[in-house]
């Protein structure tokens, strides 16, 4: 709707995990790291936590995403078998299954949970005779059952003498450490040989983040659509979370376009939020502070007119 109006190619704020617009700051690029290095490891699972919104989706994307343009270049560095499961909360024998497909195994419709084990072992000796890494990512790994997770380490017990037959990595909530701290994952938590906990954007990330997805959307104008005050609200009323931010600055944008606006301000900014049940609400803060400051006022207004 505000694109001709700003002067941009595409909508900048997208929810889409969308690996063009992956803002490599401190704490993602280290992210980003650990799991390259990881990778080439090659052995265990792999644990990368953040809080809802703070872009583990988007990272688990990229993370593959290099590892393909690796592969395509000659010659590569490691060959690697994906698999990716955005949702894994299936019992044993379908997440099972949904490896088979990923791994393109031709199984019989009604191969018990033995024969999909025998099938998968098999392929995953082949893949290692052919030289290949293999490497299942699990998006919203807390959502995994305990049984299926048990499972999971079964099959990352197969290995060759120099290296294991497959590699996991974990992208969840904060919820799935308190998931691996139960008693009957205690095998699999010891097997956890990296990890890594993503962060909420810091102030000046948050300018530098909006500023970055702006020119992904090929903005050129002369002077930073989200003004200072905005930014500095935009850091407020999200705490930083990017994908809070990407809905309010989206809203805020709107909100100048609406008035004819070319910049938007911090009160864009805060209109945004209240129509956003997630983000909170900047002028709290003030309302409090001010609070604070009457009472101290007349306490001190107080202490003088007895001390007459």
């Amino acid at each position: 709707m505000y694109k001709a109006h700003f002067g941009l190619r595409e909508p900048p704020f997208r929810l889409t995990p969308d690996t063009s617009f992956f803002f490599a700051c401190e704490n993602y690029q280290e992210a980003l790291n650990t799991l390259l290095i990881a990778a080439q490891n090659g052995e265990g699972f792999i644990k990368i936590i953040g809080e809802v919104g703070n872009g583990k989706t988007l990272l688990c994307r990229k993370f593959l995403a290099t590892l393909r343009e690796d592969a395509a270049k000659t010659p590569p560095k490691m060959n690697f078998v994906f698999a990716y499961l955005p949702n894994p909360y299936l019992e044993p024998r379908s997440l099972l299954l949904a490896l088979a497909e990923d791994f393109r195994l031709a199984l019989a419709p009604n191969a018990d949970q033995h024969e999909i084990l025998k099938g998968l072992t098999k392929a995953l000796l082949n893949f290692a005779r052919e030289g290949k890494q293999v490497l299942v990512c699990l998006d919203e790994a807390q959502a995994i059952p305990l049984e299926t997770l048990e499972v999971l380490r079964l099959l990352t017990n197969l290995e060759t003498e120099k290296r294991k037959l497959m590699q996991v990595v974990l992208f969840g909530q904060p919820e799935l450490d308190e998931r691996l701290k139960q008693n009957a994952v205690r095998q699999l938590r010891q097997r956890i040989t990296f990890q890594y906990q993503l962060k909420s954007l810091k102030r000046e990330e948050v300018a530098r983040y909006l500023r970055h997805r702006l020119a992904v959307a090929c903005y050129a104008g002369p002077q930073d659509i989200f003004t200072r005050p905005a930014v500095g609200a935009m850091r407020r009323v999200t705490g930083g979370t990017p994908r809070l931010i990407n809905i309010v600055a989206n809203k805020a944008m709107l909100l100048a376009y609406g008035e004819g606006q070319h910049q938007v301000t911090a009160r864009h900014v805060r209109w945004a939020a209240k129509d956003t049940p997630e983000a909170r609400r900047d002028w709290q803060p003030s309302l409090l502070g001010g609070l604070l400051a009457l009472l101290m006022l007349a306490g001190a207004s107080i202490g003088w007119m007895m001390a007459q």
